[in-house]
């Protein structure tokens, strides 16, 4: 006859810890593929993100309650526990990140390389439809200071070629970064001989659109090339905009080296 074998059983909260975990991780999967298929408006997609979010923040409670349970009376779950509290964790990390990242950087949503006049969003129907009725905000002195002191290297692109010539190099430039080319105004001839260039680009996980104005002006030896970019949604932008502007300036520079 076979000695009877009692097994410990399974701590409640673990199962739990790995049940919430896994709900959390599929439910903010649903969340960014509604809005990068644009299933859903980003503040609805958010939403669903934040719900994700404090499950996940329930499973590692309740996974460092099963570890302390496991601990002291010898019972079962431990991969469990570890599941949710792994999965969750991870789920956690990114907004962790942004936590950090919001806490180093200024509470700004649009940065410009030309803080004294700003390239203008443009007013075609086009342009107007795009935006979905969304203005981007004046840039004000508190945004003008803030990004001085915050990115000094945001400076105006100046090539030495004609409106025209860096007019297309800007066209390129912004295609080549994966940027939506809105609409484009070529130089005016017959006035100052400026162009403008309206474009849009997404974030990488919610599709967050970000508005960008290109403005291209001549001067007395060279083009000055101005770009400004504002998040539609939120007052800080976690340092994108900045980022975006930085990239765009590297390539326009590079490109102009080329030519």
């Amino acid at each position: 006859m076979r000695p009877l074998t009692i097994e410990e059983p399974v701590a409640g909260t673990a199962r739990w810890a790995r049940r919430l975990a896994a709900f959390a991780a599929a439910l903010a999967g649903v969340a960014v593929g509604l809005a990068r298929v644009r299933a859903a408006s980003p503040p609805a997609a958010l939403m669903v993100f934040a719900a994700a979010l404090v499950i996940a923040a329930v499973a590692v409670v309740l996974a460092g309650s099963a570890a302390a349970a496991i601990w002291r009376h010898g019972l079962r779950g431990a991969g469990q526990a570890a599941f949710g509290f792994a999965v969750a964790g991870a789920l956690l990390a990114y907004p962790a990140w942004l936590a950090v990242v919001a806490l180093a950087l200024p509470p700004i949503n649009q940065v410009s390389t030309d803080l004294k006049s700003p390239p203008p969003f443009m007013f075609s129907t086009k342009a107007r439809a795009a935006r979905a009725g969304a203005e981007p905000a004046p840039l004000d002195e508190r945004i003008r200071e803030t990004q001085l002191a915050a990115y000094p290297d945001l400076e105006t692109v100046r090539v030495e070629m004609d409106p025209s010539e860096a007019y297309r190099l800007a066209l390129g430039v912004a295609s080549d970064l994966g940027w939506r080319i809105i609409d484009a105004a070529p130089p005016n001839l017959a006035g100052d001989g400026s162009a403008l260039i309206e474009a849009s680009d997404r974030s990488l996980f919610f599709g967050l659109v970000n508005d960008i104005a290109i403005r291209i002006r001549p001067g007395a030896t060279e083009t000055a090339i101005d770009v400004r970019c504002v998040s539609r949604l939120g007052r800080h932008d976690f340092g994108a905009n900045a980022a975006r502007v930085r990239r765009f300036i590297a390539a326009a520079k590079a490109a102009a080296h080329q030519r």
